[in-house]
């Protein structure tokens, strides 16, 4: 199967964002033995290249995943990073804030699990929350979600000058596809603990939310910290993808496993 080229899903920076450009059911034509198939491939790749980020202790890796209710970002992290030595790999969700982190600054509590040397680190939803679900709740004023993404641009251009690979991961999928996983939710006995009240009152906030994240994509997508649409109504193609984009992103760091500590001509055994 000929790789797909990723660039197309990639948010350039200044550009104008119109999510109807990567249609939620779309797959390029890949069938789905083949992507299974070439997903295969990656996570081996993915696991021989964590292991040299791991070894080498120089760069750090930020992936951030953000999606609706249903989006699919637990699924994402199971399948494209099944892989990776749970050594080096670290995932942090992101909850109502504490007390505690509410009397700081919103970039308080991401700064302090932000990826160390050697280490990939999982975002499951972020920082962006701050623009997402406190904007589309009026939880904060105007003037501080909209002061946020230039705070937001300022921490990433941080992370990334300190030698972070920053890699943000929209996981689109349409309403209808969220209605049938909810469906599914209420009917599957292995999934009905995932389902909560909330996912129906969220629903209810789809066009405020889809308006929220364009702003996001189109106000923080940087050469730096790139967003990319990924097109997840088929989870097959989803997960294809984002290992497509990790892995190229984490080669082109050209990274190398360090020289021995020792002489090893001289070591008898």
């Amino acid at each position: 199967m000929a790789a797909v080229g990723t660039e197309g899903y990639r948010v350039k920076e200044g550009e104008e964002v119109r999510l109807g450009r990567w249609p939620p059911g779309e797959s390029r034509g890949i069938r789905e033995p083949e992507a299974l198939e070439e997903s295969r491939k990656l996570t081996a790749r993915l696991e021989k290249l964590q292991e040299k980020l791991y070894a080498e202790h120089r760069h750090k890796v930020l992936v951030i995943l953000q999606a609706m209710d249903t989006g699919g970002k637990d699924g994402t992290i199971k399948k494209v990073f099944e892989g990776v030595n749970p050594q080096g790999v670290r995932v942090e969700h992101f909850r109502t804030p504490t007390p505690e982190e509410s009397d700081h600054d919103f970039l308080w509590r991401v700064h302090e699990v932000a990826p160390a040397s050697g280490e990939m680190v999982i975002f499951n939803r972020s920082h962006y929350e701050g623009v997402l679900i406190e904007r589309v709740h009026g939880l904060v004023p105007r003037k501080t979600w909209e002061r946020r993404y230039k705070e937001i641009r300022h921490f990433e251009r941080l992370l990334h000058d300190d030698h972070t690979l920053v890699l943000k991961f929209f996981l689109h999928i349409d309403k209808a596809e969220q209605k049938r996983r909810l469906e599914e939710r209420l009917t599957d006995p292995s999934k009905q603990w995932k389902f909560s009240s909330s996912d129906l009152q969220e629903r209810k906030h789809w066009a405020d939310y889809m308006k929220a994240y364009r702003d996001a994509l189109e106000k923080t997508s940087t050469d730096s910290a790139p967003w990319y649409v990924i097109p997840a109504n088929k989870k097959w193609f989803r997960d294809y993808l984002v290992s497509r984009i990790v892995v190229d992103s984490l080669e082109a760091l050209g990274m190398e496993y360090p020289p021995p500590s020792v002489d090893l001509r001289a070591v008898k055994i």
